[in-house]
């Protein structure tokens, strides 16, 4: 069944919000908003726009030397390293270039990198960047995994964020819930509307939603 998704314009014709509302179940929340991100991520011209807000935080202000690509944000941090490195800007990064990773996860959901990629963490100043940072278990566990692998976090970005600050790093975002000012998030556990026998809409995560 398709989704009602109402956009949110922004000044920009290429950096929208669209959301719907209802009674979602992610894998560790309940919230009252769906937000697809997903021609965000994928479509060339709003991952540009999405870059070019979010690298305004780090220019000429943090060294990066690898962004770390969660829920399927590679293209938006492709798009932000080719800002990042662009000519005419101050770029921090001494070697003038930037690695872009995406993890593999294990079965218990933890982050692991290979011999090949674990080089690009090792010593480096590494930029998470996800789709959205609600909970923050998912940052969280890539700010542990950096630590790991013997990098440095440089910095938490995302499309969405409800948290302005994760294990001990500001959290940059586009949108935030101002722009959304009666999203609600709950533990399952204590889901108001589960207690009022309010069906769950969907199952939703970084890959999409399933209609229930």
């Amino acid at each position: 069944m398709a989704m009602n998704l109402v956009k949110l314009p922004t000044g920009n014709p290429n950096l929208l919000m669209r959301v719907s509302k209802g009674h979602y179940a992610t894998s560790h929340s309940h919230i009252n908003y769906y937000i697809d991100v997903t021609l965000s991520k994928f479509r060339l011209s709003e991952a540009r726009a999405v870059a070019a807000e979010l690298v305004s935080e780090y220019k000429s202000t943090t060294i990066i030397d690898t962004i770390l690509c969660l829920d399927g944000t590679e293209v938006i941090g492709a798009c932000m390293a080719s800002e990042l490195t662009k000519d005419g800007f101050t770029n921090m990064n001494a070697h003038q270039t930037i690695y872009v990773v995406t993890p593999e996860h294990t079965t218990g959901s933890q982050l692991l990198f290979r011999e090949n990629t674990a080089p690009m963490i090792k010593g480096k100043h590494v930029l998470v960047l996800a789709a959205s940072v609600t909970t923050g278990y998912t940052v969280q566990g890539a700010v542990e995994a950096i630590r790991y692998y013997g990098g440095e976090p440089a910095g938490i970005a995302a499309i969405f964020a409800t948290e302005t600050e994760c294990a001990g790093y500001p959290v940059r975002s586009i949108f935030d819930p101002n722009d959304l000012p009666d999203y609600r998030s709950y533990d399952a556990h204590n889901c108001p509307w589960c207690k009022e026998g309010k069906k769950i809409d969907a199952l939703v995560n970084s890959f999409g939603y399933s209609s229930i």
